[in-house]
């Protein structure tokens, strides 16, 4: 797994839709305060802090693979809250959560069949996943403009042996996924989370941080700015509302599921 290092700093103030979204799968939690949670990519920390508000007599475990996500976590201070720098792919957790949460993050997984087996082990018998993660058709308008930045005669070269980033599957793909874990009962669902952003400024900070962060790796340095304003400059004119926002297609799947 390729890991992608990120501005936790700039990612907080970039990604309001996301917690506006992790705090409504925080309310489809029956908690009773006293469980032991794992937040999968738990990013800038925020959502995990909100998680460990519900569980006072619990303990929250955030881990994400990216150190700067992890150092900004790190100023969040709660007693019953630990942050770690973790690719999930490693995690060797044994019967130790209730609740295994996961919020806009999951895409970044390639390989969903192994994290579906360690998170099978990483739960107590009865405990449940609730992740949330991008879907097929998410971010069509970025994903069009990228694809065709990289095959241009400028850039191409660079991306030669690059590995498309993501896993976005369809519902019917990740219920054959999880149907031969072995969990008691599990739904999955698509949901449409179609975004419009206000302005110019926050279309932007959502591309800058994380969007575009992988294929700005593969650039060097010298047209590293050149390709991130081209890709803005198209997507700014692609995306562009007759009001004034700027719209982009967010799609999810939702997955719960009980051990």
């Amino acid at each position: 797994m390729v890991i992608y290092e990120f501005d936790g700093e700039k990612y907080k103030n970039s990604s309001s839709h996301q917690k506006e979204w992790g705090i409504d799968l925080i309310s489809q939690l029956s908690l009773k305060g006293n469980e032991m949670i794992l937040d999968l990519g738990c990013g800038d920390g925020v959502l995990t802090e909100k998680l460990s508000g519900f569980v006072p007599d619990g303990k929250v475990k955030g881990i994400d693979s990216s150190i700067g996500m992890i150092q900004t976590a790190r100023k969040i201070k709660r007693v019953n809250l630990e942050f770690i720098q973790m690719d999930i792919n490693t995690m060797g957790f044994k019967n130790e959560f209730d609740i295994i949460y996961s919020n806009a993050a999951l895409h970044w997984v390639k390989n969903h069949n192994r994290l579906l087996e360690k998170s099978y082990a990483a739960l107590k018998n009865q405990g449940v996943i609730l992740w949330e993660f991008g879907g097929d058709g998410n971010c069509s308008n970025f994903f069009d403009v990228v694809r065709n930045k990289i095959k241009e005669d400028k850039y191409v070269q660079y991306f030669s042996d690059f590995e498309w980033p993501w896993f976005m599957p369809t519902k019917l793909q990740y219920e054959e996924l999880i149907s031969s874990i072995g969990f008691t009962a599990f739904t999955v669902e698509e949901i449409n989370k179609d975004k419009y952003f206000s302005s110019s400024d926050a279309i932007i900070n959502w591309i800058d941080q994380p969007s575009i962060v992988p294929f700005l790796e593969q650039v060097p340095h010298e047209l590293k700015t050149s390709f991130r304003d081209e890709i803005i400059k198209e997507m700014l004119n692609r995306t562009q509302q007759q009001d004034g926002t700027y719209f982009e297609t967010f799609r999810r799947i939702k997955v719960y599921a009980e051990k």
